[in-house]
C-alpha cells in the first residue's frame, strides 16, 4: 500500500494546485465543468481555494472541537487573472500547516479513524486538489495525468473514508448500500510496485472493509493507478478503451460499488 510522507504530500498539494490553476485560467470562469455538472470553473476555483484556507486554519489553530470549526471563508478574487496567485497562496498555506510538528498534534479528525487529524486533513486536501484538478483540466480540454504514487495513496485514502467509523453517520445511504454478505472486490494498479497497488474490499453485513494486498475476488478491476482513482471518484467510466481499465468477474458488483460511493470530493 502506498503512503505518502508529509514532505511528499506537501509538494503534491502545491504542484497539483498549480496544475489546477493553469487549467482553470485556460478554461475561463464561466466554462462548464463536465465532471461536476452543477459547477462553473469559477465555482471550482472558489471551492478549492476556500477549502485549502479552511483546512489550514483548522490545523494552525489545533482545533479539536467540531463546534469550533472555522466559519469564515476566503474570498475568491473577482479578476480571474489573480486566481493563480490566490491558489498558490492557499496551497502553500495548507502545505505549511502540515508541518512535522503538526502531524501528530491534537486536531479534529472527522473520520474518527486511527489517523491523527492533521494526517486526515492532509490526505483530504490532496484528494480535493488532485480530483478537482482533473475537473479543471476536463473543462479546459487539457490532459490530466495523476502520478501513480499519488493516485495509489489517494485510493487508500478513499477506501479509508468509505470504511471509517463515521461514514455511516455522514453518508448513511452509502454505508447501507455497501453492506453485503461477503461479496469481494479487488482493485489492482498496473503501474506501481506489486505491494503498493492492490486493494481488497469485502462487503460484510456490518459494513464494508478493505485491506492492502491481493486475494481471489468476485470482481477484479485492473488498470493504471490514476485511472482507478478517477473511476473510483466517478471521473472515468468503469469500462472503455480510453480508460485502460479491465474488469474480470462480476462487473455489476463493481459498478454497484461506484454508484453508491459518492465521495466528499464533489
Amino acid at each position: 500500500m502506498t503512503e505518502l510522507n508529509a514532505e511528499q504530500a506537501q509538494r503534491a498539494i502545491v504542484e497539483y494546485t498549480r496544475r489546477l490553476a493553469e487549467s482553470a485560467v485556460a478554461a475561463g470562469p464561466d466554462a462548464a465543468v463536465p465532471t461536476a455538472p452543477e459547477w462553473t470553473v469559477a465555482d471550482l476555483v472558489e471551492h478549492v481555494g476556500q477549502t485549502q484556507h479552511w483546512v489550514a486554519a483548522i490545523i494552525e489553530r489545533r482545533i479539536t472541537d467540531p463546534t469550533q470549526l472555522p466559519t469564515e471563508m476566503a474570498v475568491l478574487p473577482t479578476d480571474p487573472g489573480d486566481w493563480q496567485a490566490w491558489l498558490a497562496e492557499s496551497a502553500q498555506r495548507v502545505a505549511s500547516a502540515c508541518s512535522d510538528d503538526a502531524l501528530d498534534a491534537p486536531v479534529f479528525n472527522p473520520a474518527a479513524d486511527e489517523r491523527s487529524g492533521t494526517r486526515f486533513w492532509m490526505a483530504s486536501v490532496l484528494n480535493e486538489t488532485v480530483v478537482h484538478g482533473v475537473d479543471a483540466a476536463n473543462a479546459a480540454d487539457r490532459p490530466a495525468d495523476v502520478d501513480a504514487d499519488i493516485a495509489a495513496a489517494l485510493i487508500s485514502n478513499h477506501l479509508a473514508m468509505l470504511t471509517s467509523p463515521t461514514w455511516a453517520m455522514q453518508r448513511s445511504e452509502s454505508a447501507q448500500a455497501l453492506r453485503g454478505t461477503g461479496q469481494t472486490l479487488q482493485w489492482l494498479a498496473t503501474d506501481t510496485a506489486a505491494d503498493a497497488g492492490a486493494w481488497f474490499v469485502e462487503r460484510r453485513p456490518d459494513g464494508a472493509t478493505w485491506q492492502p494486498g491481493t486475494r481471489p475476488a468476485d470482481v477484479t478491476v485492473t488498470g493504471p493507478a490514476g485511472s482507478l482513482l478517477l473511476a473510483l471518484t466517478r471521473r472515468l467510466p468503469l469500462t472503455g478503451d480510453a480508460t485502460g481499465i479491465s474488469v474480470d468477474g462480476d462487473t455489476a458488483l463493481a459498478q454497484h460499488w461506484l454508484d453508491n460511493t459518492a465521495h466528499v470530493s464533489g
